[in-house]
């Protein structure tokens, strides 16, 4: 392996009290605000803004499918990492790997699907970003050599 490159990109999050529910517990939903911010800030981290995707090339990224495995529960004042690995790169849509955690625990383990769409159609993922992925993430550059 490349020491240069990274299997993984990572983000923290502050758990705040409008974060929980009534149990004192991070709401379900929020989980997934979460690691939207971490696919979002993966995407900045290559240098690659989703509203300048959209903006120049009328392209936007969905959730195509997500499988989550809710662990522990996070509270109010605990510090997250956001943790998203790139697996594989797909004509139009790449499979991910999410993680919540805090410090060593895994809190939610997630299985997401983005896909490339423009218009309501799935499209190939931009050759920009299959290059910046290739050259970051060891998994995803296997992947776009195939």
């Amino acid at each position: 392996m490349n020491p240069d490159r990274t299997t993984s990109h990572r983000i923290d999050i502050r758990v705040y009290y409008e974060d929980t529910d009534f149990s004192g517990f991070v709401y379900h939903a929020n989980y997934l605000r979460y690691m939207e911010r971490g696919r979002t800030e993966l995407l900045r981290a290559l240098a690659m803004e989703q509203a300048d995707l959209q903006r120049d090339s009328a392209l936007i990224f969905v959730v195509r499918r997500m499988v989550l495995d809710f662990l522990r529960p996070a509270r109010m004042d605990d510090m997250l990492s956001i943790v998203t690995r790139p697996l594989e790169l797909r004509g139009a849509s790449m499979p991910m790997s999410q993680e919540v955690r805090r410090g060593d625990e895994i809190l939610l383990k997630a299985e997401v699907t983005v896909a490339a769409v423009r218009d309501g159609r799935a499209v190939r993922l931009p050759d920009a970003l299959r290059r910046a992925l290739s050259q970051r993430f060891d998994a995803a550059g296997d992947a776009a050599a195939s």
